[in-house]
């Protein structure tokens, strides 16, 4: 076991670098600063290449580029940043192109400022550009978890042929914790026949941003609906804790489902029948996490830094007869486990 102590940023940057990234392009904004600074100083000496673009629409169509050669690509941002990229991430989904952005998000609305939360939920979850697409969407909660869901990102970008998205928040990437890479589950790098790398003797490769007639852009659509419903199928992760016989569910995500835990099991420690679920896939959302506490539970609260994005998945997978409850607000209110822990007596009374 040999244990770093990192912040955040510099944990995902450096299981980005571990997990094969050799491609970074991105320009510089708060509060995701360290993540972008560590690939300058370690990306170039692990073999690999680091720009600072112009904007983040040169980053993401940068990311475009090298990805079409089969490189692990990756950029990071956060919310405002994420907005200029979305017609790039559509395109990159339309291409079928893997990549990894990282999404360290900040208080909106508009430019806001660097505050933690978790106000991009919908943004990146329900698409955020145009055109029906989906990105697959990991949300760590600890310094430890973001390495190892740097490599999951690398591996189901490829092997899927989609974007991924990290979301996090500036609480989790500027915290300190302990991190072991040795405990970084390796991945196999999936084939690439795709790839462009030059005509030669061979066939020669092509990939569009879109097909440029209608019955083509009418197919492409047909396989991306079809590839989505098996990454629905496949990839929904989450932890459940406490949730057999819980009366109450508490549903958090990111660093509010940490500050949510504190809560919950200082309630079980009082006897209350309270469990939690974290969903890590926040697309796809795991529903298959809720189906038997659709039977079971008495209600829901759903905990976020935001106004209740989560609430709409929640209200999608739950049916219209299960109480929801929501706790929390945008704007850079961070959630204390003592705010979490009086909403759950009031709602248990």
């Amino acid at each position: 076991m040999a244990l770093e102590l990192m912040r955040g940023n510099e944990a995902i940057a450096e299981g980005a670098i571990r997990a094969g990234c050799r491609f970074y392009a991105g320009y510089p904004i708060t509060p995701q600063n360290e993540l972008f600074e560590y690939m300058a100083r370690r990306l170039p000496p692990a073999g690999g290449t680091f720009l600072q673009c112009e904007s983040e629409v040169a980053g993401i169509n940068m990311i475009w580029g090298a990805a079409c050669t089969g490189a692990r690509a990756m950029t990071s941002s956060s919310g405002p940043g994420i907005s200029l990229m979305s017609e790039g991430l559509t395109t990159l989904a339309a291409g079928q192109l893997p990549c990894v952005i990282v999404d360290v998000t900040r208080a909106g609305p508009g430019l806001g400022r660097i505050a933690p939360a978790q106000s991009d939920y919908r943004q990146v979850t329900k698409g955020g550009g145009h055109g029906d697409y989906q990105s697959i969407v990991l949300g760590p909660a600890s310094t430890q978890e973001m390495a190892d869901l740097a490599t999951l990102a690398f591996y189901l970008a490829d092997l899927y042929r989609n974007p991924v998205i990290v979301l996090m928040d500036g609480m989790l990437g500027q915290m300190m914790e302990p991190v072991d890479f040795d405990l970084v589950k390796p991945l196999p790098v999936p084939d690439k026949p795709w790839t462009l790398r030059g005509k030669g003797d061979k066939p020669r490769k092509v990939i569009y941003a879109a097909p440029f007639d209608d019955p083509g852009l009418i197919q492409l659509n047909q396989e991306l609906a079809e590839k989505y419903r098996q990454i629905e199928e496949k990839e929904q992760r989450w932890e459940e804790i406490f949730v057999d016989g819980a009366d109450l569910v508490v549903v958090a995500f990111g660093s509010a489902a940490r500050v949510a835990l504190d809560a919950v099991q200082t309630a079980r420690a009082e006897g209350l029948r309270v469990g939690m679920i974290r969903p890590v896939t926040l697309w796809p959302f795991p529903r298959k996490a809720f189906a038997k506490l659709r039977k079971t539970a008495k209600a829901f609260l759903d905990v976020e830094m935001n106004a209740g994005q989560m609430q709409e998945d929640l209200e999608r997978v739950l049916g219209p007869d299960i109480p929801i409850y929501h706790l929390g607000q945008g704007g850079g209110k961070i959630i204390y486990p003592d705010e979490v822990y009086e909403e759950i007596k009031k709602l248990m009374k």
